[in-house]
């Protein structure tokens, strides 16, 4: 059986180049929708590469924090074509 964090990182791999997640939306398909500060702590802690973590924003709209620093966040999302 997988872990929760197992789940939330196969989630947050499937998120597409060019396309965003909420926290909420890992969470929910992670199978705990109420656990989406968990979502964020996970990510947090996640330096693999192949692991798109700076692809999960926050519901509000805005891009949450990154591990890697919230400005190489918001450029990555730009380079992507994530966000304008």
């Amino acid at each position: 059986m997988k872990s929760f964090r197992e789940k939330v990182f196969e989630e947050t791999k499937k998120i597409p180049e060019g396309r965003t997640s909420t926290y909420k939306e890992i969470a929910e398909k992670a199978g705990s929708p109420n656990a989406f500060r968990a979502v964020g702590n996970i990510l947090n802690k996640n330096y693999d590469p192949t692991i798109p973590c700076h692809r999960v924003v926050r519901s509000d709209g805005t891009t949450g924090g990154y591990n890697r620093g919230a400005k190489n966040k918001i450029q990555l999302l730009k380079k992507e074509k994530a966000i304008p």
